[in-house]
This record gives structure tokens, C-alpha cells and sequence, in this order.
């Protein structure tokens, strides 16, 4: 089963259908390079199409991999 899960993984990052990852304990979401994504519980990990995807499920940017993005939702915060 995880070679088949890893391989359709595989398959959705090469067509580029997949562009982000996520963590769905701290609703997180940042690039699939990240170092941070990369040590997140694999029980954990959702995957996104875009931006407007994760944002509409109530994510956030990543402070680490997506600075601007981070720094923008952040001021809307306090706003």
C-alpha cells in the first residue's frame, strides 16, 4: 500500500498537480522543498494544488519556506 501511495505521489508531483504540502495538526502549508515539511509526520501530510486551495481550507503560509506570504498573512492578523 505505501509503495502504491508513493508512487501516485510520485506521479502527482510530476505532472505538477501537487505543489505544496501541508500539516494538518497546525493547518501549515509551505512548498514541498520546506526542511520543515520534510520533518512532519507523514500521518500529518495533506497536499495542495495551489495556494487559493490551502488558504480556503483555513491554512496559513509557512514562515520558513514562504517568508512573504507568511509576513502578508501575519499584518492580516493584526489588522
Amino acid at each position: 500500500m505505501a509503495f502504491t501511495r508513493g508512487r501516485r505521489l510520485k506521479q502527482l508531483l510530476d505532472t505538477k498537480q501537487i505543489r505544496l504540502g501541508g500539516n494538518t495538526r497546525l493547518k501549515i502549508y509551505g512548498t514541498m522543498s520546506c526542511q520543515s515539511g520534510k520533518r512532519m509526520k507523514p500521518e500529518n501530510r495533506v497536499f495542495f494544488s495551489s495556494e487559493v486551495e490551502a488558504i480556503s481550507l483555513g491554512y496559513r503560509p509557512c514562515g520558513h519556506c514562504m517568508v512573504q506570504q507568511y509576513r502578508r498573512w501575519k499584518n492580516s492578523q493584526h489588522n
